[in-house]
């Protein structure tokens, strides 16, 4: 399963320097101008878990193999984009192929760096950012309010669903994004939202970058970015793109010394992946055997046999029954002979509802 997260934020605020950083792959163009990326730059990521290391330290597998993560570096939106301003068209439709947004928002002080807009001002920055989706949402949908007008003079259920539509135009209209719509679980709307894909009601994660300074302590920008966030309900993970540059060449314990250094627990990726998670309502089961000991990406609230066709379709077709232990007990007794006569090893059926750290082997028949 793919967990894609596309880097949005006007020209020139960090997001290519974010970008290989996140990755570590310095397969991204970074200038100090606007306009530097142009085709959508991705990347697939390991999502970071220690519990991996922890099961690899008993079982000694032949390798590890990690979830994944697709990050999208997107160009620089600008003011007027959803008109076509500076390729506004082509990078909005970027947008709607992913899942989560994390928007760069540039919150330091630095005259040696150009600002498209000319000064730091993070609240103006995401206005621009965010009513230039609204903008782009309404221009979708207006067309389809076109189409429906048309279909109701054929189709019943053409009506119903240009209520709900036009509804929500004045919604928007009142520059309001479609998240904060009030019928959002209406079937209809979701339809709708399935076959346009609105932007402005994807999940948001603000990536406050700032420099060293303002990792240590909260600056000006950064509290206000924070306290608009609140209100909508975002979340804010404070990063420093030049120091998540740097750590691209340090071995783990040197960046985790590092980091420590400057009174940070996680790096930016760690903590964006973690949140993106999170937002997603994702989790993670492992398998654990000589050959690999792997991390499996799936839904909260997906059954065993759901949860098995991650790793071949078959697994869910053929579905007999699961052996499970949990993580810690997993741990706790040293591997999955010692959890089998601790009496830690449970048999589950079609019915159960898998659990974040789950180590699972599957028994079915094809």
């Amino acid at each position: 399963m793919g967990l894609s997260v596309g880097i949005v934020g006007l020209p020139n605020v960090g997001k290519s320097t974010t970008f290989n950083a996140l990755t570590k792959a310095q397969n991204a163009e970074s200038a100090n101008y606007p306009f530097c990326t142009i085709e959508p730059n991705k990347a697939v990521v390991p999502v970071p878990d220690q519990r991996l290391h922890e099961l690899a330290k008993i079982v000694n597998p032949e390798k590890l193999q990690y979830s994944v993560i697709d990050f999208v570096d997107i160009a620089g939106l600008v003011k007027g984009a959803s008109k076509g301003e500076g390729l506004g068209n082509k990078f909005l439709s970027n947008i709607r192929e992913v899942e989560v947004i994390l928007h760069m928002v540039r919150c330091f002080d630095d005259g040696n760096i150009t600002h498209v807009e000319g000064e730091i001002d993070p609240l103006r920055d995401v206005e621009i950012i965010e009513g230039e989706l609204i903008f782009a949402d309404l221009e979708q949908l207006d067309k389809k309010i076109e189409r429906l007008t048309k279909d109701a003079k054929f189709k019943k259920d053409a009506t119903s669903k240009l209520e709900v539509a036009k509804e929500l135009k004045k919604h928007l209209d009142d520059l309001q994004p479609v998240s904060t719509f009030g019928d959002r679980e209406n079937e209809i709307f979701i339809e709708l939202d399935r076959e346009l894909r609105f932007l402005s009601n994807k999940e948001i994660i603000y990536g406050a970058n700032t420099d060293e300074d303002g990792l240590l302590e909260d600056n000006a920008y950064v509290i206000k970015l924070k306290e608009h966030a609140a209100k909508s309900g975002f979340d804010v993970i404070k990063l420093c793109a030049k120091i998540e540059e740097e750590l691209v060449a340090l071995e783990d314990e040197e960046a985790e010394e590092f980091l420590t250094e400057l009174g940070v627990q996680e790096s930016g990726l760690e903590q964006i992946i973690h949140t993106a998670f999170a937002k997603l309502g994702l989790i993670s089961y492992f398998t654990a055997g000589v050959k690999e000991v792997r991390a499996w990406t799936i839904t909260k609230g997906w059954s065993a046999p759901k949860a098995a066709s991650v790793i071949h379709n078959d697994f869910e077709k053929g579905f007999i029954r699961a052996e499970v232990i949990a993580y810690e007990d997993f741990i706790a007794n040293n591997g999955e002979n010692g959890a089998k006569e601790a009496g830690k090893m449970r048999l589950e059926g079609k019915e159960y509802i898998v659990e974040d750290g789950d180590v699972m082997h599957f028994r079915f028949n094809v």
